[in-house]
């Protein structure tokens, strides 16, 4: 029994060492990337070592503001993510990868989500009918729909945010050791 409990681990750590050496031998290297034109502005605040290695503070601070910038940016969230994650001397690739969280398919649950926490946590809804002088004016009402409907969102992202930026720098904590 012990001796195939042991081959299975072993066949595991073949496998998952197998899939990560294909993956590290397509993926761009930091040079490759650095190299990039388009790199230039920014190339100065990437050349840090520590930014691309594969450490477990590293790795953990790249989830955490990957995660994070990722569920807060609805636009432009890898610029975010990485410029973050400079500031936090995060894994850079690993951060941007971590964006991917909220995609087409994972946007809305998540967005529904966020509102509900929002508006449990809001005490009440803000009303600006003050503002609406003309119930036919569109920016008056424009306005009131954003900040009724956009406020509670908001504060519901930034919760979400901010939990799965800590749960995922605590899972990278927990799961690093236990490998």
């Amino acid at each position: 029994m012990k001796a195939s409990l042991r081959k299975a681990r072993t066949l595991t750590r073949r496998t998952t060492r197998t899939s990560w050496a294909k993956v590290r031998r397509q993926a761009p290297g930091k040079d490759q990337i650095l190299a990039s034109p388009w790199m230039a502005p920014v190339r100065s605040h990437l050349q840090d070592d520590r930014l691309w290695c594969l450490e477990r503070q590293c790795v953990a601070r790249g989830v955490a503001a990957g995660l994070f910038m990722g569920l807060l940016m609805p636009v432009a969230q890898i610029l975010f993510a990485v410029a973050a994650s400079v500031a936090v001397r995060g894994n850079v690739p690993v951060s941007a990868a971590c964006t991917l969280v909220t995609n087409p398919l994972t946007v809305p649950p998540i967005y529904y989500a966020a509102y509900q926490i929002g508006e449990r946590v809001l005490p009440d809804a803000l009303d600006l009918s003050w503002l609406m002088s003309d119930a036919s004016h569109w920016l008056g009402q424009g306005l009131n729909w954003a900040v009724t409907h956009g406020t509670p969102l908001m504060t519901g992202l930034l919760m979400l945010a901010t939990a799965s930026a800590a749960l995922g720098f605590a899972s990278v904590h927990l799961l690093w050791r236990r490998s």
